[in-house]
Order: C-alpha cells, then structure tokens, then sequence
C-alpha cells in the first residue's frame, strides 16, 4: 500500500473541508490535528482552496494534506505546487488518473460501478474512492462490489457521519471514510476551533470504541486490564500520538495478518494492561 494511503487508513477519517477563508485553513488544521486526525482533504470547491493548501503546509507540521473535487490536470499542477500529497476526484476521468500517475502522487478517484473498478484496476489502482457513498448505497453497496473486487480497498465519502463511520470501518475492504462532520463550513467561517477539535476527537474517540474488558486484581500480584477496541491497529496509531508505548514484542495478528492484540508499555504500576480486538 503507497504510504500516504497507509497512514490515512491508521487514521480511519480523513476530515473533507470546504474553504471559504484560506486565512482560517492553517488554524483549522491545527483543531483537527489536536482532535488526533492529522490529515486533511480540502476540496477545489471554492477559489480558496489552493492557497488554503499552500497555508496549512507552511503552517502546520506532521499533517497529509490532499486535494479534493480534482477535475482538471490543471489543478492537479495548481494542487501540487501548493503541496498537496494526495488527489482525490468526485469521479473517474481516466486522464487526472494518469497524470497523477506520471507525476508520481497518489491519486484516488471516485467510482460506483463494477465497470468503473475494472477500469480503475486496469491502471494498477487499489484503492478507489466510493462516492457519493450513503446515496449510492453505503455499506450494502460496498459489501456486494467487495465481493468480485477482493482486492480493491474504498474510501466512502458522502453522506459519512459520526453516526454511521463504523459500519464502514468495520468492512474489511474500507480504508478510511472521507467525511466533513468535524468541520462544517458554518464552524470554520465561524472560527469555532475549539469545537472543531472537540468534534474530530469525538469522531477519534467513536471509531476506537475503546471499553474495559476485563479487570483483575489480587493482592500481592499485578494487576491486569484488558481493554477493548474495534481497531487495534488504529488504536495503537491514535493513542501513541497521545504518548501511550507499546510493548511491540506482544504484538499477535489474525488469520488476515491484522493486529489483533498488544500490551501497553505504559500504565500504573505492576499493572498490565493489554489492548485487544472486539
């Protein structure tokens, strides 16, 4: 898997924003990266958006920025001179697709059908973008397309909320949801930072659905902990950007080679506390 795309996924969301302000992106940014999502697609729906880019990437550090709603090769090169990492288009126009190819910058383009997909996979694509996903069927959908196309990966955006980003999580072939709950125009024209960044570690919070298992503790022995969560690998990701440490040497996989179990490096003491699938 490219890189950009392996740590987009660790995420789980990646915050789709619409700039009407470019003077407001890097401080937008900077509330979700504080809500623990790092990253950040900012569409070409307003003539901001190129300069929004270019703000947040000389402001902001340790943040993917990509660029959304591509539809020209012209703002593919607009995008990446304003450092964009990644380009995401609505739908699938074969020519953005190999330009972005030749310029060597992941591209993910937007896809509905199994003629789409096969197009898509004959340019070497893996990962597509599932758009609109909720009006084109959302996770059913997915599930019927996943079936053939074993070895495509989706990112859904369109209609994605925090109510429903775990029934597509929790699809094996989802590789993160694109979604723009966290930061609503109204909130960034508003300036609303602070419940930006409360909104995105929310939405973080929602996708780990971390939960104490089990607890164990006897005198004169050490304690045990077992904490749940849907994803152990997006887990360990989050919580190490909050300053937790993993034992790595505890790390088990699935059968899918997943991580399905680890044991935390920090916690109280004598008290061993492991992080384990749902």
């Amino acid at each position: 898997m490219d890189k950009i795309m392996e740590e987009v996924s660790r995420i789980g969301i990646v915050p789709v924003i619409k700039i009407n302000d470019a003077g407001k992106a890097a401080d937008l940014v900077q509330a979700l990266k504080r809500g623990g999502i790092p990253c950040a697609e900012v569409t070409f729906r307003t003539a901001e958006a190129a300069k929004a880019i270019k703000n947040i990437t000389e402001a902001v550090e340790d943040v993917i920025v990509g660029a959304g709603t591509v539809t020209t090769v012209e703002q593919v090169d607009l995008a990446l001179e304003s450092g964009a990492k990644f380009i995401v288009a609505p739908g699938f126009n074969e020519k953005i697709v190999k330009y972005c190819m030749e310029k060597g910058v992941p591209v993910f383009p937007g896809v509905q059908t199994p003629s789409e997909i096969e197009r898509a996979m004959e340019l070497g694509l893996k990962t597509l973008k599932f758009f609109p996903a909720e009006q084109s069927g959302g996770v059913a959908m997915i599930k019927a397309l996943s079936g053939p196309y074993g070895g495509i990966r989706f990112m859904p955006t369109g209609g994605i909320t925090e109510a429903n980003i775990n029934d597509y999580l929790a699809l094996d072939c989802i590789a993160a949801c694109g979604g723009s709950f966290m930061a609503e125009p109204s909130l960034v024209d508003a300036g609303k930072y602070d419940e930006i960044e409360r909104i995105s570690r929310k939405a973080v919070d929602k996708i780990l659905g971390l939960t104490v298992k089990e607890m164990e503790f006897k005198p004169g022995e050490a304690g045990r902990m077992v904490i749940g969560t849907n994803h152990v690998g997006r887990a360990i990701y989050h919580l190490e950007r909050r300053g937790i440490q993993f034992h790595y040497d505890t790390l088990k996989t699935d059968e899918k080679g997943r991580a399905a179990a680890v044991t935390l490096q920090s916690g109280a003491d004598g008290v061993v506390i492991q992080l384990v699938k749902n």
